[in-house]
């Protein structure tokens, strides 16, 4: 059974050919009107979402399939041991899309499912936004060879899933991450991705976005921890010692390179209102690549689930 829990669950040419299959079925959706239709989606929420939830629920039932929404905390999974569940499900249903908490959830939920999973976002990889990643590059260059994307901020589950995707098509990916999530640390996964020369660490921001094509933040507080009070003084500290990342005018000085961020943005934290807007920013059109990647990924798993 084939799943995207992480794109190193693609070879090279299946996600090459995952890039140009989002951009077909955006430039040519006529031709796919009907390649959902008679399939049911199951999307399974622990996490809250919009981009994840617009993306699969509008992408699927656009041509033609259905989608069933499921909240975690509302079901039986939060009761009862996922293997369970995950059978039951899978039985009902032609693929799962599942964004939750622990990526060891995730897995488990894969193994135990008689139809395809995607993982839609854990606390180590988010192969979704990746590869939407991929396909806005690719739009904005008309290819990954070399072009360079330099990731600032803190290094999470965005970032390991930017280090396998760039490594896989032939981009290079720049980390300049002076904090990682506990949860995204990985150094067997980062050690193998930078052995192949298209991954770096480099705490030099201006030299590092000098070269870029592409320059790339996240939120530095995980969604789930933003408003929560009990968090706050972690926040501050992670503030206080960020804010020097802060894509903005300054640091970005001299650099035409193109201005991404995964959202959902706080504005005045990793990135200055005044670059969301800017000139060079496709942030926008890296949002709404989120649905064409996912069809493209839905698509391509429907079709090889025997594999």
């Amino acid at each position: 059974m084939k799943h995207c829990i992480t794109l190193d669950d693609f070879s090279a040419d299946e996600v090459n050919a995952l890039v140009h299959l989002a951009i077909d079925m955006k430039n040519n959706p006529e031709s796919y009107r009907d390649c959902f239709r008679g399939k049911v989606l199951l999307m399974l929420f622990q996490k809250t979402s919009t981009r994840t939830r617009i993306s699969f629920e509008v992408g699927f039932g656009r041509f033609g399939g259905q989608v069933v929404v499921m909240d975690w905390g509302k079901s039986n999974f939060s009761i009862s041991p996922i293997e369970y569940e995950a059978r039951y499900v899978s039985s009902q249903t032609d693929i799962l899309m599942a964004r939750l908490k622990h990526h060891s959830d995730v897995i488990n939920l894969a193994r135990h499912s008689r139809a395809p999973v995607i993982n839609g976002c854990d606390d180590k990889f988010h192969p979704c936004q990746a590869l939407a990643d991929l396909v806005t590059i690719y739009e904005n260059a008309g290819t990954f060879q070399g072009q360079t994307l330099v990731y600032v901020g803190i290094h999470n589950n965005v970032a390991n899933s930017l280090a396998c995707g760039l490594s896989q098509v032939g981009g290079k990916l720049v980390l300049v991450t002076p904090e990682t999530n506990q949860a995204a640390d990985d150094p067997a996964l980062m050690e193998r991705l930078m052995a192949t020369g298209l991954v770096e660490r480099t705490t030099d921001l201006k030299a590092a976005v000098s070269k870029a094509q592409f320059v790339y933040t996240d939120t530095w507080i995980d969604m789930e921890f933003f408003n929560d009070e009990s968090y706050q003084d972690e926040k501050k500290r992670r503030v206080a010692q960020m804010i020097p990342y802060q894509l903005n005018e300054e640091n970005l000085s001299g650099s035409d390179a193109f201005i991404m961020h995964d959202m959902p943005i706080h504005p005045g934290f990793e990135i200055s209102e005044e670059m969301v807007y800017h000139p060079r920013s496709i942030i926008f059109q890296q949002a709404d690549n989120r649905l064409y990647a996912q069809q493209a990924l839905m698509k391509f798993l429907l079709e090889n689930t025997g594999s």
